[in-house]
């Protein structure tokens, strides 16, 4: 007689539990807005004009650069003693920028403030995974969708008025009053199990990982702006990216404890995800860059409320997220949500590639509302079958790996949207809006045909800390 599965239940607090991750994980999303805002007013005071992109640069390279290295060091040592550090690194660097006097002192310790982001981004995935079995996972993985959509929304506000009312250094002092608060609340809330004290930590790996991704995400925001994309500075760019590439996964295959198992990508589940997890991240901040200036632009909408002009696209993916895992934990089935994302993102992207200058606002507010709907189904969702195709023990690195490409494919996704901005841009701001969807239209068409090739894996149900292994790929065809 065969035994049922038993089914893990997340702990009965665990929403109180996750508050505390979510605030630290809002901080480290709200930041780049709130200082975006606030740049004007910086360059005011400490000078440095020529140094204004880096700025917001330095911490996104940082942010990026780290956050597969502190995933990988969760799985090692545990992922509560680093999110910690992670916290405390953020506030560090916090703390430094609003006493900055130069903008040269600003940049150094926003690389600070941003290797503590990376951490905090892939702590709270990780952290996720940890607690709470995948068949209850997607519930709460709506909190995250809701974290970066009041990011997106609130940063600009936030910025606003904290720099006319109280100073731009407040943009960053801010930050620490919350961060103590997250840093006590997840000091005493989280209680998980303890890693390998004894474990090697990749040296190499991680050296090789960071300038890597550094040169990758310095093309990106170079090419085609502050330099030609022919010059020295991008050319040697693109050199160093081209080979570090190798010499990293050269180091992966030698290391015993490796930044990033290459194993991971033999499992078909997790490459998909990963092509999608690039898709998403090019199409999001590719809407969230351009669409605000299309509604000043052409729809006359204030820039001092840039952040509620993209109320119809985030309110759906808070909402479409959130009805999705509740589907999904109820049911167990999942395939069709990244296949729900596909279509609508591409929908959505095609729609919003017919405005025009007559496109009225009501009728720019319901093409963004589908283009929110494909990526409420699809942001975490990528997250969450990562998870379920890794084993437990690599579980960190599989969320790492998801963020770290969604964070790369939003900055390629910057850069190339933005060079077909200016090509177009002459013609008027319609056209280079026109340009910018219809190349949209055809990567989200790419992550549609991606997520036909899911195989539904059955969630895992036993607890967390004790699962193993992950569930096998079925031989059958996917369903």
């Amino acid at each position: 007689m065969t035994s049922a599965i038993p089914t893990a239940q997340a702990p009965r607090n665990v929403r109180w539990i996750l508050l505390g991750v979510m605030l630290a994980m809002l901080l480290g999303m709200l930041d780049n807005m709130i200082v975006g805002t606030a740049m004007p007013t910086i360059v005011g005071q400490l000078g440095g004009l020529n140094h204004l992109s880096w700025v917001v640069s330095a911490y996104t390279l940082a942010t990026a650069a780290s956050t597969p290295i502190w995933a990988k060091l969760g799985d090692l040592f545990g992922r509560k003693p680093n999110f910690l550090a992670s916290i405390v690194i953020f506030l560090i660097g916090s703390g430094l920028s609003g006493a900055a006097q130069s903008m040269d002192q600003l940049i150094g310790f926003r690389v600070l403030q941003g290797i503590g982001a990376g951490g905090l981004a892939a702590g709270a995935f990780a952290i996720i995974g940890e607690l709470i079995p995948p068949r209850e996972r997607a519930k709460y993985m709506g909190m995250t969708a809701s974290v970066m959509a009041l990011a997106t929304i609130g940063g600009p506000l936030v910025g606003g008025f904290v720099t006319d009312h109280f100073g731009w250094r407040w943009a960053f002092y801010l930050n620490l009053p919350l961060g103590l608060i997250a840093l006590a609340w997840c000091q005493i809330m989280l209680h998980l199990n303890a890693r390998r004290p004894n474990a090697k930590i990749d040296y190499l790996g991680a050296a090789l990982l960071t300038v890597t991704i550094s040169a990758i995400v310095l093309v990106t925001t170079w090419g085609g702006t502050q330099y030609a994309w022919g010059s020295p500075q991008v050319l040697i760019t693109i050199a160093v990216a081209v080979l570090g590439l190798p010499a990293f996964l050269w180091s992966q295959r030698r290391a015993p404890e490796p930044i990033i198992p290459l194993g991971l990508f033999r499992n078909r589940n997790f490459v998909l995800t990963s092509v999608l997890s690039v898709m998403v991240g090019a199409a999001m901040f590719g809407a969230v860059s351009f669409l605000p200036l299309f509604q000043q632009k052409v729809q006359g909408a204030s820039a001092s409320n840039s952040g509620l002009l993209l109320l119809p696209m985030m309110v759906p993916i808070i909402v479409v997220s959130q009805i999705a895992g509740r589907i999904m934990s109820k049911t167990g089935r999942y395939k069709m949500f990244p296949i729900l994302g596909g279509l609508c993102l591409t929908a959505g992207s095609i729609a919003l590639a017919t405005m025009g200058n007559d496109t009225s606002r009501l009728e720019a507010g319901i093409y963004m509302v589908v283009f929110g709907a494909g990526l409420g189904f699809l942001m975490q969702m990528t997250v969450l079958i990562a998870q379920n195709s890794v084993e437990m023990k690599d579980i960190g690195a599989a969320s790492g790996v998801s963020t770290l490409f969604r964070t790369l494919g939003g900055s390629f996704g910057v850069a190339l949207f933005g060079a077909l901005f200016n090509h177009r841009a002459h013609a008027g701001i319609a056209a280079g809006i026109d340009s910018i969807f219809t190349w949209s239209s055809i990567l989200c068409a790419i992550a549609l045909v991606a997520s036909l090739f899911i195989v539904e894996v059955p969630l895992r149900q036993g607890p967390p800390a004790a699962a193993k292994e992950p569930a096998k790929e079925p031989v059958a065809q996917p369903s």
